[in-house]
């Protein structure tokens, strides 16, 4: 689904589609510092002197000048405006000092060279301009991208109950930075409940799905008691909204009671539990159940799943542009194995690892939206002294038993 901005449990908003207007950053920084103090870029400047030498070393009977354009051309697509006429300027003047002393050329002669160079950067010029429009323009669709990114996938903290949590995502759309994928962690008063989904398709309207389908979630989450009902809530709202081929696979979790997670898997890929005493494990459904939006076709519906999660457990919950993610011999990346190098008690830090494993396992950038979330059952004596205990609400009582 990137070029990667990624989210952990500090979880940056993404810089994605991540409002920043001070000073310039990354590649931007270094296009500004390679600038010379008239404006113009080193590079052109550059090249532009190495045609005049070669014009001095080379045999007088061959004129070198019409290479000057070469100049003004590059700089429209490393500076603006001003930069351009600067080079072609430059260009222009070192032209006409070669033609009149060495080389000797006709004023008829030059002033067709000089008038060739004068056409070159006045388009370059235009070019420039245009090009920094269209820049304009897509710093401002990044920007209301990033918006519609923060509304949509909302930060995760690095600690939500007795979890320490940690999100990383990429949108293959890297331009957008927005893609199908979803999640979402929410305090209850039945506890921790956290959902990580894929919707069918990209662009925009998968993230309008994802929108609707975390919208549901995060309203059902808090007032159903009973985990199955959220679901039943998610699917009835798809069958309303969702054409025939669209469906949304999705793992819904939720931590109703102390050492007890309970699973509801909606054809997604089984999440990968990691116990204290060591192991990864993948959570097979044990009634496995269609994706969200297609309950109606096929007349299944999903099952809850209770698991033991003790102190020092781990889960790790993903989607498929991760294990769909293959290197230059179409082999798909090995996230259990990954996971078990890179295992560590502290979410983010395993996160980490593992998305820089992949990128550099697909060659740098992903082709499908991407999402890991992962949190770690804190074991009692690693918890902050000023950190209330976790609380369930006393309704759960007969809901969990």
């Amino acid at each position: 689904m990137s070029q990667a901005r990624d989210h952990a449990g500090d979880h940056r908003p993404m810089r994605l589609f991540r409002n920043r207007v001070p000073g310039p950053r990354g590649p931007a920084r270094i296009r500004a510092a390679a600038q010379l103090p008239t404006g113009t870029t080193a590079l052109p400047v550059l090249i532009v002197s190495v045609i005049v030498l070669v014009a001095l070393v080379a045999d007088a009977g061959m004129t070198w000048l019409p290479l000057l354009a070469t100049g003004p051309a590059l700089a429209a697509t490393t500076s603006g405006p001003r930069g351009v006429f600067c080079v072609g300027l430059l260009a222009a003047v070192l032209g006409a000092t070669l033609g009149t002393t060495r080389d000797g050329l006709s004023a008829h002669d030059l002033a067709a060279v000089l008038s060739a160079l004068a056409a070159v950067t006045l388009a370059s010029g235009l070019a420039s301009a245009l090009r920094g429009r269209r820049e304009r323009v897509l710093a401002a669709v990044r920007s209301v991208a990033e918006a519609a990114q923060q509304a949509l996938l909302k930060p995760v903290p690095a600690t939500v109950g007795p979890f320490r949590v940690a999100v990383r995502y990429s949108a293959a759309a890297a331009e957008a930075r927005i893609g199908g994928d979803l999640y979402a962690l929410v305090p209850t008063p039945y506890g921790v409940r956290l959902i990580v989904g894929d919707v069918r398709g990209k662009g925009l309207p998968a993230v309008g799905t994802a929108a609707l389908v975390l919208g549901v979630f995060r309203e059902a989450a808090y007032d159903e008691p009973d985990l199955l009902t959220v679901v039943d809530r998610i699917e009835r709202s798809l069958a309303r909204n969702l054409g025939s081929d669209d469906f949304v696979t999705a793992v819904v979790a939720g931590y109703p009671t102390e050492g007890q997670l309970e699973l509801v898997n909606c054809g997604h890929a089984p999440p990968l539990l990691v116990r204290a005493s060591g192991g990864v494990v993948a959570v097979e459904p044990t009634h496995p159940a269609p994706p969200l939006g297609l309950r109606a076709l096929s007349g299944e519906t999903p099952g809850l799943q209770v698991l033991p999660f003790a102190d020092g457990d781990q889960l790790l919950l993903y989607t498929d542009g991760v294990t769909e993610a293959r290197d230059h011999g179409r082999e798909f990346y090995p996230l259990a194995e990954g996971l078990a190098r890179h295992l560590s008690d502290d979410p983010a830090r395993t996160l980490t690892a593992l998305h820089d494993e992949l990128l550099a396992h697909v060659g740098g950038r992903l082709h499908d939206d991407a999402a890991l979330l992962m949190l770690r059952k804190e074991v009692r004596a690693e918890r902050s002294a000023g950190q209330e205990p976790f609380a369930v609400d006393s309704r759960i009582a007969t809901h969990s038993t």
